[in-house]
């Protein structure tokens, strides 16, 4: 089977009422997490620099840069609003891949939308089909691909945004198809860029990248049409065991937005079973810093693979750090933004109680599973096994939690509310540009 076309034949002539309404309503929640991821980190130093280095250069400024005044280009404001909502590491994962689906797909269609008029129901459309995409694509190369050190959001990402991008775009089968070999051959980021800017970068130029195949492809660009499947194509050199089956087994049937997820805590997911425990011991024994001798914590080793920096220095590593997360949830009772900070990093009684953290891998638990133990002065030893933590597909926020966690993220711009309403009503707008120009900054 030609899976590259199969693929692109699926997402060209797919239409509106073939998705159900289940499949949209998890569309909309993904996307009302993604937008407020974008303001949350709308203001974050990452996005001051890379519109202070990328403005200068952009085109006529016809698309919003999320939760600000400035405006770019679709394509520089696609790279900008993706970096945005991933720099505060609190965007969608799916499960099966850890892919981070909306960050890329979301980017890119929000800001094509605003040069293009495409309806609400037009971009949510063509947002599910962008994540189905992409994620079919990294059930395909996992988990051989992230072990490799392929970061698998961006490079499985710029397939969803072409994806996406040439469904608004109205491409036919044989275009998407060519976008989908223009999207593989800038397929790229690497692990090894964690803990720094270039992470979210890495779903910036996805995003950008996914747009320009579908816009190439548009103009009859050819690419290969096995770029997928190819001998030499992106599974069988990015994977050493690809299972292309992957791509289409189900086409239609069953949706992968059914496998994302939400994050209630800022910080790598692979975390959030043991903040999760730590959180339930600390509020039901009341603990205190003073009453803590000592915190053990196993976790599955690729748990510690990604997130096992013992030293933090900056917020971003802090992301990516078992110690740093249980000593801030132990302090506060919290894991949220403030406590991911460069200065949260720093302080003396974050450094004291992180000292104490000791994580030991432990391949027996599942991936997203943890087992905390806290050793207490007075000698007694409390302990808490969490298989699935709460934000898990087992434990799944709601979507009144989403709403909170919107408000949360958006309460400096004052319209938080309307925004919450066009998102669940997006299917009802005449123009999806409407949610982008809604987040604009005034002042």
């Amino acid at each position: 089977m030609n899976e590259t076309t199969t693929l692109a034949r699926f997402i060209a002539e797919s239409k509106w009422g073939d998705i159900q309404q289940p499949t949209r309503h998890e569309g909309k929640r993904a996307l009302l997490n993604w937008l407020g991821c974008a303001l949350g980190g709308s203001r974050d130093e990452t996005v001051e620099l890379a519109l202070r280095a990328i403005a200068p250069f952009s085109g006529a400024p016809t698309a919003s840069v999320i939760g600000r005044r400035e405006r770019l280009d679709p394509l520089n404001a696609a790279l900008v609003n993706a970096l945005s909502s991933n720099i505060l590491d609190y965007d969608d994962t799916h499960m099966k891949t850890v892919i981070h689906p909306s960050v890329p797909v979301a980017a890119a269609v929000l800001a094509f939308a605003e040069h293009r008029q495409a309806t609400g129901s037009d971009l949510l459309h063509a947002f599910i089909l962008g994540v189905e995409a992409e994620c079919r694509i990294g059930n395909a190369v996992s988990p051989q691909h992230y072990a490799a050190g392929w970061h698998i959001t961006a490079t499985c990402g710029v397939f969803g945004a072409a994806a996406a991008a040439g469904k608004l775009l109205g491409l036919d089968a044989n275009r998407m198809t060519w976008a989908f070999g223009i999207a593989a051959t800038q397929a790229s980021g690497l692990t090894a860029t964690m803990g720094s800017m270039s992470k979210s970068y890495n779903m910036g130029h996805a995003a950008k990248s996914g747009l320009v195949a579908a816009l190439l492809a548009e103009r009859d660009f050819t690419s290969s049409d096995r770029a997928l499947e190819a001998p030499r194509g992106f599974a069988n050199v990015l994977s050493t065991n690809a299972r292309l089956d992957e791509v289409t087994r189900g086409l239609g049937q069953t949706w992968e937005l059914s496998w994302n997820a939400y994050k209630p805590f800022p910080c790598g997911i692979v975390l959030h079973a043991a903040i999760d425990g730590c959180l339930q011991l600390r509020e039901e024994h009341a603990l205190t810093p003073e009453a803590i001798e000592r915190v053990d914590v196993r976790l599955h080793p690729l748990a510690l693979d990604l997130a096992g920096k013992p030293a933090p220095a900056t917020g971003l590593e802090g992301k990516l750090s078992v110690y740093h997360s249980l000593a801030v949830a132990l302090l506060y009772g919290k894991a949220g933004v403030a406590e991911f900070t460069d200065e949260c990093v720093r302080r003396a009684e974050v450094l004291a109680l992180r000292a104490k953290v000791s994580a030991t891998p432990d391949a027996t638990l599942d991936k997203a599973a943890a087992r905390v133990r806290i050793v207490l002065k007075d000698g007694r030893t409390l302990s808490r096994d969490v298989p699935h933590a709460v934000g898990s597909l087992e434990k799944p926020m709601s979507d009144h939690a989403l709403e909170e966690k919107f408000r949360e993220l958006t309460a400096a711009s004052g319209n938080s509310e309307a925004l919450i309403q066009l998102v669940w009503s997006l299917e009802k707008l005449d123009d999806a540009a409407k949610l982008a120009r809604g987040t604009a900054c005034q002042h």
